[in-house]
């Protein structure tokens, strides 16, 4: 029997938005800011932020003015993300599997919102997707964690506490995975969740994207726009054509 994905459960419980609410917006918005500048986009293009989440980069693109529609299979996130709609700013559900009805001038993937699954093909699909979901000369851009460091810096386990839950994380890197385990007890009982996201390093990524036919334009290694350098950088940030 084919068990349902592991984020289609963990990004839909409030308790992947208790873990993880501390984010830094900061660094998204600065992200933001450099990526839509270096590509020095008009304030016309209609981005796809994709998956969305619960909106933290749609809704500031849009306040940059840009027509932004965020898609997300996590049904509570676009919920919550709904309430930020404006006439150039929508959410809808969907699944990055499934092809777009509409043709974007960019798609941004950010926050490492890629690799969750077992077979390539299915990425493949996705970046396909993508490449047709695009305008002629649109760009896609992609955010991904920075393998390579995160194997150099692996910390196995640790624990944090929000919201007087005590969550308890062990990190394993194992066939081809980054594999997080996240346990924690709440509401009377023992949770327990995984995410997997593929060790997907600069070769790897790079032979995807040119296999679906993108041609990558520039590498950055974080949100300032810096070089990327394999062992210090804290993202792998590629832009395509």
């Amino acid at each position: 029997m084919k068990t349902k994905d592991w984020f289609t459960d963990w990004f839909n419980t409030s308790y992947y938005h208790i873990l993880y609410k501390n984010r830094n917006d900061a660094d998204a918005q600065l992200f933001m800011k450099n990526i839509t500048n270096f590509l020095a986009l008009p304030k016309s293009t209609h981005i796809l932020d994709l998956p969305c989440g619960k909106g933290r980069h749609a809704v500031f693109l849009n306040s940059l003015g840009y027509t932004v529609t965020g898609g997300d299979l996590a049904e509570n996130s676009i919920k919550h993300a709904k309430k930020f709609e404006n006439e150039s700013l929508n959410f809808k559900v969907h699944d990055m599997r499934k092809p777009f009805n509409n043709k974007y001038d960019s798609i941004f993937n950010l926050f490492t919102s890629f690799g969750y699954f077992d077979d390539d093909k299915e990425d493949l699909l996705i970046l396909e997707n993508i490449k047709n979901g695009l305008k002629k000369d649109g760009y896609f851009v992609f955010d991904f964690l920075n393998a390579e460091k995160v194997k150099l810096n692996l910390v196995k386990e640790e624990t944090k506490i929000v919201d007087d839950i005590t969550f308890n994380i062990k990190r394993e890197i194992t066939n081809g995975f980054i594999i997080k385990h996240i346990s924690f007890f709440a509401d009377s009982k023992q949770h327990a969740y995984t995410e997997r996201v593929k060790y997907l390093d600069i070769d790897k990524m790079s032979f995807y994207l040119e296999k679906v036919g993108f041609t990558i334009t520039n590498i950055f290694g974080n949100y300032s726009l810096e070089d990327y350098n394999s062992k210090t950088s804290d993202r792998l940030i590629l832009v395509a054509k």
